[in-house]
C-alpha cells in the first residue's frame, strides 16, 4: 500500500553570505502525514562541502551533509572514492565561506544561479526512513514536486529492481529547489542508500531528474534506462554532497538545462562506468560539473549544447569515452563558442578554485566552435591519446582569456584564467589564445604535436597586465607553427617547424635573434631557452584509481 509522507524545510538564501541558523523543532501533524520545518540561511556565495560550492542546505532533520568529494589528478589532491560500503564518503572541507556580497553570475547552460527565499518540500509516494524495503513493478508519481521513492533515514535503504518508474506533473517546480534538493526527482536518496537495477525511469515533469543523490544519500544504479522530457531534469544528479555510482545506463534528456550527468550546489561525487548519455535540449551538456565526476567507457553526446561544463573547484575525468558537443550560436551573451569550458560563473554554485578536465584515450568531437575555453577561474587540462575531431568553424584549440562579462563572469579587465595545460602523446590542432589578465603554462610531452599559432588577444585586457603564456616542448614533441606567434617564454628541447618543414625564426622582444629560420612565420618571445623543464607538467591518472565495485544488491 502506498503511503505519503511530507517533509518540509524552509530555506532563506540571502543576497549577503551568512551563517547557518539551527533548525526549528518539527510538529507532528498526523500518523499518516508528518511535517517538519527547518529555518536557516544559506550562503549564496562560495565555500561549502566537497570544496565545490556554497554551503548546502541542511537535511530536514537539521543535519548538514558530511560527504566530501575526492580530489583529482594534476594537483587537485585528495583520494579516489572508496569501494562501496553503503555509506557516502565522509570528511569535511576546511575552507570557510567568504563574507561580502553574494555573486550574481550565470551558468552557461542556465543551471543553478543565485539563491532567493524559497520553501523546499519533500513529498513522496513511498518513503523509507528506517530498515530496508524492496520495490518492483509499476511505480508512479503524479503529484506536484513529488518523489516516487524517497530514502530519508541514516540507516534506511531501498532496492528497486525490475521496476517501471514514471513521474508526471504539470505543476512541478523547475527552479532551485529541484536542482539543489531533488524534491521533484523520480528517485531520491536524501539520507541512506538507494539501489536501482534492471529498471526504467521516465519523467515528464519540470525538475524531474531520474535518480538524485543529496546530502548523506548514496545511489547505486545499474542497467537502467532513464528518459526525462522537461527542463531542469538531469538523468542522474548529485547535489549537497550526495554520492552516486552508475553502471551501464541508457540516459536521454530532452529539456533545457538537463545534463545527462548533472550536479548542482554543494556538489558531491559521481562515478559512472559504461552506458550511453544523450541530451537534445539547449543548454544541456552531456556533463555539467559542480562536483567530482569520473566517467569510464561511455558515449556522451550533447546535440544542442557544449559537451561539458566545469564550474569552479570541481572536476571531470574521462577514461576511454566518446564525447561530442554541438554548441548553438544563438546566445549573444557568449563571446565565443566552445566545446569544453572550465569557468566560474559567480552564481554561488561552486567554490572558487582550480577546475580540472582530464581525458585519457577515447574520442572528443566538436561540431561547433573552438575546443577548450577557460575564463574567470583557475584550471587544469590533461589530455592523453585522445582522438580529436574539430568543428569546421573552429577558431581556437585553447582559449585562456578574460571575457566581456555579459553573463556576470567576474570583473571586466580582471576576469582572466590561470591555467595549466598538459598534452601527453597528444595530437593537437588550432590556435592557443591568451591575454595579459591570464596566465598559461602549456606543456607538450611524450611525443605530442601542436599544429597552430600561439597568439595574444587584447580584447579584454587592452594589452595591459602581468599575465603570461609559457610554452614547454620536451625532446620528443613538435610545434608546427601556422602563423606569427607571441608568447612570454619558450622552452624547447624538441622541434619547431612550419607545415612545410621550414625552420621558424625566434626573436626576442628586445631584438635578440635566438633562431633565424626560413619560414614566413616568426615567434616573438620575452625569453627563450633550447631546453625544457617539464617537471611542472601534469601526469595522467588511471581509471583503476576511481573504479568502484558494483555492490551485491545490484547483481
Amino acid at each position: 500500500m502506498k503511503k505519503r509522507n511530507m517533509i518540509v524545510c524552509t530555506l532563506l538564501s540571502m543576497t549577503l553570505a551568512a551563517n547557518l541558523i539551527l533548525p526549528a523543532m518539527a510538529e507532528e501533524t498526523s500518523a499518516a502525514q508528518s511535517e517538519s520545518t527547518v529555518s536557516q540561511t544559506q550562503d549564496a556565495g562560495q565555500g561549502g562541502p566537497g570544496g565545490n560550492g556554497a554551503a548546502p542546505p541542511e537535511m530536514p532533520e537539521g543535519q548538514a551533509p558530511s560527504g566530501q568529494m575526492p580530489g583529482g589528478p594534476g594537483g587537485n589532491g585528495g583520494t579516489p572514492p572508496e569501494m562501496p560500503s553503503g555509506e557516502a564518503p565522509s570528511g569535511a572541507p576546511s575552507g570557510e565561506a567568504p563574507s561580502g556580497e553574494a555573486p550574481s553570475g550565470q551558468a552557461p547552460d542556465g543551471m543553478g544561479g543565485p539563491g532567493g527565499q524559497e520553501s523546499v518540500t519533500y513529498t513522496a509516494v513511498n518513503e523509507v526512513t528506517e530498515g530496508s524495503q524492496e520495490f518492483t513493478g509499476a511505480l508512479e508519481s503524479t503529484g506536484t514536486d513529488e518523489n516516487v521513492i524517497l530514502v530519508n533515514g541514516q540507516d534506511a535503504s531501498a532496492s528497486v529492481s525490475g521496476a517501471e518508474v514514471t513521474r508526471t506533473s504539470e505543476d512541478s517546480d523547475s527552479g532551485n529547489t529541484s536542482s539543489f534538493y531533488g524534491n521533484a526527482a523520480a528517485l531520491l536518496a536524501a539520507d541512506g542508500t538507494l539501489y536501482v537495477s534492471g529498471s526504467s525511469i521516465d519523467t515528464d515533469s519540470a525538475g524531474g531528474a531520474g535518480a538524485f543523490a543529496y546530502g548523506d544519500g548514496t545511489v547505486y544504479i545499474s542497467d537502467t534506462a532513464i528518459t526525462t522530457q522537461q527542463g531542469t531534469s538531469g538523468g542522474i544528479h548529485a547535489a549537497g554532497g550526495g554520492t552516486l555510482y552508475a553502471w551501464n545506463l541508457d540516459v536521454d534528456t530532452a529539456g533545457g538545462s538537463s545534463a545527462a550527468i548533472r550536479s548542482d550546489r554543494g556538489g558531491g561525487t559521481m562515478v559512472v562506468d559504461g552506458g550511453t548519455y544523450t541530451t537534445t535540449g539547449t543548454g544541456s551538456p552531456a556533463i555539467y560539473s559542480t562536483a567530482d565526476i569520473t566517467v569510464h567507457d561511455a558515449v556522451l553526446t550533447a546535440e544542442n549544447s557544449e559537451a561539458t561544463c566545469i564550474e569552479g573547484l570541481n572536476s571531470i575525468r574521462l577514461f576511454d569515452c566518446d564525447l561530442t558537443g554541438n554548441m548553438p550560436s544563438d546566445n549573444e551573451q557568449n563571446d565565443v563558442l566552445w566545446n569544453v569550458i572550465v569557468y566560474q560563473s559567480m552564481s554561488g554554485d561552486a567554490q572558487d578554485g582550480n577546475g580540472t578536465f582530464e581525458m585519457i584515450g577515447g574520442k572528443l568531437t566538436a561540431k561547433a566552435g573552438g575546443m577548450f575555453y577557460t575564463t574567470n577561474t583557475q584550471s587544469t587540462f590533461i589530455l592523453q591519446d585522445v582522438d580529436i575531431t574539430y568543428a569546421e568553424d573552429s577558431d581556437f584549440f585553447l582559449r585562456c582569456t578574460g571575457n566581456a562579462n555579459g553573463r556576470g563572469w567576474g570583473t571586466s579587465g580582471a576576469n582572466g584564467a590561470q591555467s595549466s595545460f598538459t598534452g601527453i602523446s597528444q595530437e593537437m590542432e588550432g590556435d592557443v589564445i591568451w591575454d595579459r589578465i591570464s596566465t598559461l603554462d602549456f606543456y607538450m610531452t611524450q611525443g605530442s604535436t601542436l599544429t597552430g599559432a600561439v597568439t595574444e588577444d587584447t580584447t579584454y585586457s587592452g594589452g595591459e597586465g602581468s599575465g603570461y603564456c609559457n610554452l614547454y616542448i620536451d625532446e620528443t614533441s613538435t610545434w608546427v607553427v601556422t602563423g606569427d606567434s607571441t608568447l612570454t617564454s619558450l622552452s624547447c628541447s624538441g622541434t619547431i617547424t612550419d607545415a612545410d618543414g621550414n625552420s621558424v625564426s625566434i626573436i626576442g622582444t628586445d631584438g635578440t635573434v635566438y633562431a633565424e629560420g626560413t619560414s614566413q612565420f616568426t615567434i616573438t618571445v620575452d625569453t627563450y631557452t633550447d631546453s625544457a623543464d617539464v617537471s611542472g607538467a601534469s601526469t595522467a591518472d588511471s581509471w583503476e584509481s576511481y573504479a568502484v565495485e558494483k555492490p551485491a544488491e545490484l547483481a
